[in-house]
């Protein structure tokens, strides 16, 4: 089996817990996994990308242009901006609630991520999620990286066990966020 993972978002999205995650639900399974992260300014706010490539055939922790079966986005423009790193029948786990930059911020414009799931939803098969919504009754939208995990694991494209994933999460994630 071989599965390239890649997750996107902006810092202090949980991006690097959930690859992390996943690699460590691959190699309880007994998979070879690589991982790699681009963090940049992410405690600013700024683009993380984790690429996590599970399998024997892999020799390098970057996911090549064209080859994620899986890409987890956090936030609706940074999965544009990753969209090359898709497969032509991979599937995107995509966050609808946007986080506006903050050069978009400071001049007002209205960006909501509404054309960038439009868009996505015209060039890839896509599962929205709207993590505002989905975390509104758990009080915290600390918790959407971990449901936005366990949507990818259910969708069974995810390349690891649903229950191999939950005993990762139960193990690395505190307990009050399980």
């Amino acid at each position: 089996m071989h599965k390239d993972v890649l997750i996107c978002g902006v810092g202090g999205q949980g991006t690097v817990l959930a690859s992390r995650i996943i690699a460590a639900a691959a190699m309880e399974e007994g998979s070879s996994v690589h991982s790699a992260e681009t963090i940049g300014m992410a405690q600013r706010g700024g683009s993380v990308t984790s690429h996590v490539r599970i399998g024997d055939e892999c020799y390098s922790p970057l996911i090549p242009f064209g080859n994620a079966d899986v890409m987890l986005a956090f936030e609706p423009a940074e999965a544009v901006r990753n969209l090359k790193y898709l497969k032509a029948d991979g599937i995107a786990v995509v966050n609808t609630a946007a986080v506006m930059p903050v050069t978009a911020s400071l001049n007002d414009s209205g960006y909501d991520g509404s054309s960038m799931t439009d868009y996505l939803a015209g060039k890839c098969r896509c599962i929205f999620v709207n993590a505002d919504e989905v975390c509104r009754p758990y009080g915290s939208s600390k918790f959407f990286n971990i449901i936005m995990l366990g949507i990818a694991a259910g969708s069974g494209k995810l390349g690891v066990s649903r229950e191999t994933a939950l005993e990762q999460i139960e193990k690395r994630v505190p307990n009050k966020y399980v």
